[in-house]
């Protein structure tokens, strides 16, 4: 089960000090916040899902879902048996410091090693605003072409990892891996990059080892 909550933008905020309160936050408590960020339909859901199926049993995890409206992505998560939460964002295209406060709170922080915010399904808004997390990931999915470094910046940029995903569909589209790896180095020459597939698996055991050491990591 899960709740669904409304966050909201605080009127007198200076988001950085709110994310660096929240970091501290984290790590005083030992959990390991992961800010994921993509375009709709690049696989966001359907990659954690995946990786709960790989860490749910050796690590506790809580997922926030952000979303404009619905909670089609919390139904889908919760199946998996791990503390689950939706944000409603008010028409926010994407979470700041404080918005992912109110979720960590109501969610409740206790007891996790793992703390993930599926942000709102956008290449823009999302790499604006630090939302206090540990480490940021964008998914970059074949369909969306290897152009999408060199025209979104500022999301390659804030990113310490990027997943290419959906490999499996690569012989359909005009799509070049390397290019596309030269492209994010570009932006982000310390980016860590993983060629994934959701629907297949490919790929997802090396990003799950990269995870499960970056949070032992944190704990230390």
């Amino acid at each position: 089960m899960y709740k669904i909550i409304e966050v909201k933008q605080s009127v007198f905020e200076d988001n950085n000090k709110d994310a660096n309160k929240l970091r501290e936050e984290c790590k005083d408590k030992g959990v390991f916040l992961l800010n994921v960020m993509s375009s709709p339909g690049a696989g966001k859901t359907t990659t954690l899902s995946r990786t709960l199926e790989r860490l749910k049993d050796t690590m506790r995890i809580g997922i926030m879902e952000a979303d404009i409206d619905s909670d089609v992505d919390a139904k889908t998560i919760s199946e998996y048996g791990v503390r689950t939460i939706q944000l409603h964002t008010g028409g926010m295209c994407h979470l700041d410091a404080d918005m992912t406060r109110q979720g960590l709170h109501e969610m409740g922080m206790e007891d996790l090693d793992l703390a993930v915010l599926e942000n709102v399904g956008n290449l823009v808004c999302p790499a604006e605003f630090d939302t206090g997390s540990t480490k940021n990931v964008a998914i970059l999915s074949v369909p969306e072409g290897d152009d999408k470094p060199l025209k979104y910046p500022l999301m390659f940029q804030v990113c310490d990892v990027v997943l290419i995903n959906k490999m499996d569909v690569l012989p359909y589209f005009d799509f070049d891996v390397d290019k596309c790896k030269k492209n994010i180095l570009y932006r982000n020459p310390n980016a860590k990059i993983f060629k994934v597939c959701a629907k297949t698996g490919e790929g997802i055991e090396d990003w799950c080892n990269w995870l499960e050491n970056e949070v032992k990591a944190w704990k230390e």
